[in-house]
């Protein structure tokens, strides 16, 4: 994980105390805000945390909306933070109660928007500390190397995985990330229950804005 100082934490602790906002909705590509503000967005499976950590990481409960059944997330969701950058909550990807026909335009619009998009700075993906990486999640990291996207891997739910088995999870994942250029070489272990490592990812963000 990144090191950052005090007074690192604490701007971007404020940053995200003050006002973040729901501004664009976009279910299709036609539909997204104008590409003039600099985007993190925020990627996983299905029920892998998203929502619940931008929710914990601005200090609200109903800001992203959360649910226990996979696949709530259908499209693409832009919220301003501050006036500094857009946090996109995007659609979870692999498994969902859902249609083929919903999961392959869901997988379209997100693939594509990753591809497309100028303005992105940076794609958190966020995978569940208890299982690591699935087949999805490497398809996606394949496409981010491609399109030449960065990336940085968040590893979510660390309240309810050991000690040990996130120190496996991680060094798993990290011999994964040597092989993908786009990759950066680190991984955040957080709890949105326990707000661990929730200080560090704010700061990051806005670093990297």
């Amino acid at each position: 994980m990144d090191d950052f100082t005090p007074e690192e934490l604490e701007a971007a602790r404020i940053i995200f105390a003050g006002n973040c906002d729901f501004m664009w909705g976009s279910a299709d590509l036609q539909q997204l805000p104008p590409p003039d503000f600099t985007e993190i967005a925020f990627a996983g499976r299905s029920n892998v945390g998203k929502s619940s950590l931008v929710n914990a990481l601005t200090g609200r409960n109903t800001l992203a909306k959360t649910s226990n059944t996979p696949g709530r997330t259908q499209q693409l969701n832009f919220f301003n933070l501050g006036g500094y950058v857009y946090l996109v909550d995007m659609p979870g990807y692999g498994y969902a109660k859902v249609s083929k026909e919903q999961r392959k335009n869901w997988d379209k619009l997100i693939f594509e928007y990753l591809r497309g998009r100028p303005n992105l700075k940076s794609v958190l993906i966020l995978i569940d500390s208890r299982h690591g990486l699935k087949e999805s999640d490497i398809h996606l990291m394949d496409l981010l190397d491609k399109a030449a996207v960065g990336y940085r891997i968040i590893l979510t739910k660390a309240d309810k995985s050991s000690k040990k088995q996130i120190e496996e999870v991680s060094k798993s994942v990290m011999d994964v990330l040597k092989k993908h250029p786009a990759a950066y070489p680190s991984v955040f272990v957080t709890s949105s229950e326990k707000s661990t490592g929730l200080e560090e990812l704010r700061a990051m963000i806005i670093a990297l804005k």
